[in-house]
């Protein structure tokens, strides 16, 4: 696997590349930077998100979990950019229970570019398992123009 991190107001991300897509957004900063087109690429394309300047990722993803995990984050994933869905929604869309959903957001490996940070609960705002919690979920939700939302 490899590993290559970048600085943006939203924290260090780590990005890890596996087999050819991104596996992993994390974090805090590499202990290596590696090298490779698809590396170059998502760091690129997180900058121009980070600055403004993208509202989409054109990146190969590679989920590892259950088939239910991938389902979910397939879901999250079709969020657009400065919308939310609740977990309700989500729950309704694929006929399981939200409280499966909420778990299954918790443990999407790829958080911003499945945008997880976009999924809200049925009274408002919800945890965040990035770094910084809440408040890099609010980050997110401004940057995307979404925070009317929070109110």
């Amino acid at each position: 696997m490899k590993q290559a991190s970048l600085s943006t107001p939203f924290g260090d991300l780590i990005l890890t590349e596996d087999g050819g897509a991104i596996a992993a957004l994390g974090w805090g900063r590499a202990a290596r930077q590696d090298r490779s087109d698809l590396l170059e690429t998502a760091l690129a394309q997180l900058g121009e998100y980070a600055q403004g300047r993208r509202r989409s990722f054109d990146l190969p993803l590679r989920v590892a979990g259950s088939d239910f995990l991938r389902a979910v984050c397939r879901a999250i994933a079709a969020i657009p950019f400065g919308e939310t869905r609740t977990y309700g929604e989500i729950a309704r869309e694929l006929g399981v229970p939200a409280q499966a959903v909420g778990g299954a957001c918790g443990g999407n490996p790829i958080p911003i570019l499945i945008p997880c940070h976009r999924v809200m609960g049925a009274r408002g705002l919800t945890g965040f398992s990035g770094a910084g919690g809440v408040e890099t979920k609010v980050a997110l939700l401004r940057h995307e123009g979404a925070a009317g939302l929070l109110i």
